[in-house]
């Protein structure tokens, strides 16, 4: 388990806007890939980095949406990316390292939620191949242009739901349990910070730390596999079907939302710490089931170390 679990004086709180936190940060000349990063948290974490002078790859599966969305943003070039497609993934990475180009910060945050069952062309469950294992491989291929970077940071979006019971190193795939969205969901995302442990204990030595992210409770483009019904029942929306923000319930709007990823990005407080699960730009507490902040499963080294080795075995890569 880790030993640095340990929330920070940082100032910030439920309410902080990525614009907050980026202040007086200067990324002027750093080059930061964000997967997703054409529409929802993605895009204002794009928009908030390049505003501080990072040089910005959206990664992306909607190309010409992303494109449409960022073309007044100064500094960012968007990418196809599609995290289910491990041919995509190689395509992507093979020709930002032909580039030559270190990475500074790599954001994984793109992803899926709750969706209908279905899976990768290798048969792994699609919540968990483009979660993680999309991710996990995006990783381990630009690890060297990381290491190039001699200072790097990789930040992967969890969240609470890696709360949900069912993480199942022996049955990743549902093939001996009956699939359940949300079970789904939780294993995913607890696989996202299970990584964000296993990478920091690779990269530290080497320049690169790695942090997991809960951004908040939001509706925004990945609710949309839920159904109104389902979206009411979180209690999300008012009685006009507009969301609700209220930070220090966690309900957040997109600057809030992405204040903490910008905050893992960029923060000098964390410059000498990694491996940790972040929250309300601060590192999280340690809690139990009746608690938020992340649960000792989730960080657990051991458990991290299998399920790296067990993603290297899926993806056929080489560890780094």
């Amino acid at each position: 388990m880790t030993h640095y679990q340990i929330p920070l004086e940082t100032g910030w709180g439920p309410e902080t806007r990525a614009l907050d936190v980026a202040e007086n940060i200067d990324l002027t000349g750093k080059l930061v890939v964000v997967t997703g990063g054409g529409s929802g948290l993605g895009l204002e974490t794009t928009k908030v980095l390049s505003s501080i002078g990072a040089n910005v790859i959206v990664a992306t599966r909607d190309v010409d949406r992303a494109r449409t969305a960022v073309a007044d943003i100064p500094r960012v070039e968007v990418f196809e990316l599609d995290l289910l497609d491990p041919d995509s993934i190689d395509r992507f990475a093979t020709e930002l390292m032909g580039s030559g180009r270190a990475v500074s910060v790599l954001i994984l945050n793109a992803g899926v939620m709750a969706t209908p069952l279905f899976r990768d062309r290798e048969g792994n469950e699609g919540q968990f191949a483009t979660n993680h294992l999309g991710h996990f491989r995006l990783a381990v291929r630009l690890w060297p242009a990381m290491v190039a970077a001699k200072q790097s940071r990789i930040v992967v979006l969890s969240s609470r739901g890696h709360m949900i019971p069912g993480f199942d190193l022996q049955d990743l795939s549902f093939s001996s349990r009956t699939y359940d969205k949300w079970v789904a969901y939780g294993q995913a995302k607890t696989a996202n910070a299970l990584f964000a442990v296993a990478a920091d204990r690779r990269g530290k030595n080497r320049g690169i730390r790695a942090y997991s992210v809960h951004p908040g409770s939001i509706v925004g483009p990945l609710a949309r596999h839920l159904s109104a019904e389902e979206i009411a029942s979180f209690n999300a929306l008012d009685a006009d079907g507009n969301p609700i923000i209220d930070p220090a319930s966690d309900r957040k709007n997109f600057a809030q939302g992405a204040a903490t990823t910008v905050w893992c990005a960029t923060s000098p407080l964390l410059a000498s710490l990694g491996g940790v699960y972040c929250e309300n730009c601060n590192i999280a507490s340690l809690e139990d089931e009746n608690s938020f902040g992340v649960r000792p499963y989730a960080i657990d080294i051991e458990t991290s170390e299998l399920l790296w080795a067990e993603s290297l075995r899926l993806t056929r890569l080489n560890d780094v």
